[in-house]
């Protein structure tokens, strides 16, 4: 009897790249010209988010959009992004840019109700928290699973990992 092959599916951020899209970031944002005198800055905030102000709604969002091409160039999903709109705090707009790690029960649920419809029979899904387990004795059947979810469009990023 073969064992069971399996893999993870989970939605976690390249802090690494995602700090290094930052940093570039800040440093195209001090250089450009446009952004000159205008108080425009980006930094972390907190565990998962980073702050981005400036003295207007249209530079705070351009700022946004340096970042965005940033993390891009980088291989970070931008479905990992979940940015509030621009507040006016005193004479400057702050805008709060949350970091959505992990798979929630729903969208978990979600996935696993297309593996079990769409996939391969003898495919498992489990979900593990912020993550979902999917086994099967037949590693073509997994593959053929990664390329069913690959296919699908989901509001959050996905990756697959710890291969079996």
């Amino acid at each position: 009897m073969p064992s069971e092959s399996s893999f993870d599916i989970v939605s976690k951020i390249d802090r690494q790249e995602a700090d290094n899209a930052l940093n570039q970031a800040a440093k195209e944002i001090s250089t450009r010209f446009d952004f000159r005198g205008v108080g425009a800055s980006i930094a972390w905030s907190g565990e998962s988010g980073v702050e981005i102000r400036a003295n207007s709604e249209e530079r705070a969002n351009a700022v946004l959009d340096v970042f965005k091409d940033k993390l891009v160039k980088r291989g970070v999903s931008l479905k990992h992004l979940d940015p509030a709109d621009p507040k006016l705090s005193g004479k400057e707009y702050r805008l709060a840019v949350a970091m959505k790690e992990g798979i929630s029960q729903d969208n978990a649920k979600k996935v696993a109700k297309i593996i079990r419809d769409e996939g391969p029979k003898g495919v498992k899904a489990q979900v593990q928290g912020e993550e979902l387990r999917v086994s099967s004795k037949s590693k073509d059947d997994l593959q053929s699973v990664i390329s069913l979810l690959k296919s699908k469009d989901f509001d959050f990023a996905v990756q697959f990992t710890n291969r079996r």
